[in-house]
């Protein structure tokens, strides 16, 4: 499908890349940040995976019984105690453990969600979105719909800034904002007023540097599995009747099949380093310098 499209439209291969790696967005952007422009593809699967994945859960819970489980109750319980261990290890403020806990599990299985839109064949749903804006009048060469909400950093990153909004409540909440602010001048080189700066400059460093690098081990992660979807897809649409491209052709199913059996790892390990790293950093937030 990938060749079939890129031959009716024209498109080199770096284009068709380059096609698939564009947002559905309000506007273009004007610079690298634009905080004015929204990318509603992200928006659309993440409220909706959001929203099933809560759903999941709900019902999960609704049709529990005391009995012996189904395979669905079953899977969902081992998810919830796996969860619930993780909290105790790390948070040991019981109370904090009724939020922290329930978050954890949601966020996991949100990210499950999302990175698993990445399994999905890569035209499916842009081909789909493509006839719908033809449909309607518009030039479906520019119908432009990313799927995985991981692979874009305005998601990843509004994740680790919204466990980093947390931490910050916890900070407050357990030692007070004066306690707080104390530890900001005080940690890590110790109480005196020449070590003041350079402890609140440390300490800036640290809440920039775990956000970032906790939205951006996501991305990058779902990025570049959702690149390597889009050269395997090419490897099938460059087949032809000749030796070359029918291994091409064969290598588009063996390294495309072994690529999403592998993906699956990825998919569920990123979503887990995602979970633990906000119970740490949660963790963190409870701990006096």
């Amino acid at each position: 499908m990938a060749a079939e499209n890129a031959a009716e439209h024209g498109q080199t291969a770096g284009e068709y890349i380059v096609h698939h790696l564009t947002h559905l967005q309000s506007s273009k952007p004007a610079g690298v940040a634009d905080f004015s422009v929204f990318n509603f593809d992200s928006l659309f699967f993440s409220i909706v995976l959001g929203v099933v994945g809560c759903w999941l859960l709900w019902l999960a819970a609704r049709k529990a019984t005391s009995g012996v489980p189904g395979r669905f109750q079953a899977a969902v319980e081992i998810l919830i105690e796996v969860v619930d261990q993780q909290a105790k290890g790390i948070v040991h403020n019981a109370k904090s453990r009724k939020f922290v806990a329930p978050l954890a599990l949601t966020v996991f299985v949100w990210i499950v969600m999302l990175n698993a839109m990445d399994l999905l064949p890569v035209d499916l749903l842009p081909a789909l979105w493509a006839k719908l804006f033809g449909a309607a009048g518009g030039d479906p060469h520019h119908a432009y719909l990313r799927v995985v909400p991981t692979a874009d950093l305005s998601v990843a990153m509004g994740l680790s800034v919204s466990v980093l909004l947390i931490c910050l409540y916890y900070n407050i909440k357990i030692k007070g904002v004066g306690g707080w602010v104390h530890e900001l001048f005080t940690a890590p080189f110790g109480n005196h007023w020449a070590l003041y700066p350079f402890n609140f400059a440390m300490q800036m460093i640290e809440f920039i540097a775990k956000t970032v690098s906790h939205g951006m081990r996501l991305f990058g992660n779902m990025y570049a599995g959702e690149l390597i979807f889009l050269l395997i897809a090419l490897m099938g649409g460059a087949w032809t009747l000749s030796a070359t491209g029918i291994f091409l052709a064969l290598g588009h199913i063996v390294a495309g099949t072994a690529w999403a059996i592998f993906h699956i790892l990825i998919i569920i390990l990123q979503a887990f380093v995602f979970m633990m790293l906000t119970l740490v950093y949660v963790g963190q937030a409870h701990d006096h310098h």
